[in-house]
């Protein structure tokens, strides 16, 4: 069966369907000051659905990002993120991401509008993105490419932890950069 093309300003959209996020593919990160440097990690196991709908608007998209699988490339911090000074993975397993609105913001530009919840504390979030298109891999799996980025205070999530350094300021700033990077298949 062939889909009709549909665009908006000039922009191929996929077909409307379930896409699910290809871990292997798709990367959740962060990147966040520890003093003077960054310190980059991400999320190694997550589940995640979007729906594309006929109309674009009526898209949404559901994460669940497992808080145990926080990777920075050092198991000292990654211990400690894991601990209640930061996710409290134990008690406080999951974070989840819940559209509420998409909204196209340009071009292949969007905003994607929804609740974070992290500890159990949920903030609205919106995802300033960049959808890249979409197309069939070597074996018939139709895919969509996206990416993804917003910036928070990690504070409103109460994830507090932190030590003031003798020079000014704190060891782990306040404000954190979510960057997202999405391969998905349309499923069923």
């Amino acid at each position: 069966m062939t889909q009709a093309a549909r665009e908006i300003e000039g922009v191929s959209l996929p077909p409307a369907g379930k896409y699910e996020l290809d871990p292997s593919h798709t990367e959740i990160g962060f990147v966040a000051r520890h003093m003077l440097t960054k310190v980059r990690g991400r999320f190694t196991e997550f589940d995640g659905m979007i729906e594309v709908a006929e109309r674009p608007e009526d898209s949404s998209v559901n994460v669940e990002v497992k808080t145990a699988s926080v990777q920075t490339n050092t198991d000292q911090r990654d211990d400690h993120l894991r601990s209640a000074d930061f996710f409290g993975s134990e008690e406080y397993p999951l974070m989840t991401f819940r559209s509420t609105a998409w909204r196209h913001a340009g071009g292949s530009s969007f905003e994607l509008v929804g609740e974070l919840t992290i500890k159990d504390v949920t903030k609205p979030l919106t995802l300033e993105g960049e959808f890249h298109g979409w197309g069939k891999d070597p074996y018939e799996n139709t895919k969509i490419f996206a990416e993804a980025k917003a910036t928070v205070e990690r504070e409103d999530w109460d994830l507090t932890w932190n030590v003031a350094i003798e020079t000014g300021g704190f060891l782990v700033s306040r404000t954190i950069d979510i960057v997202i990077d999405v391969e998905a298949s349309l499923v069923g």
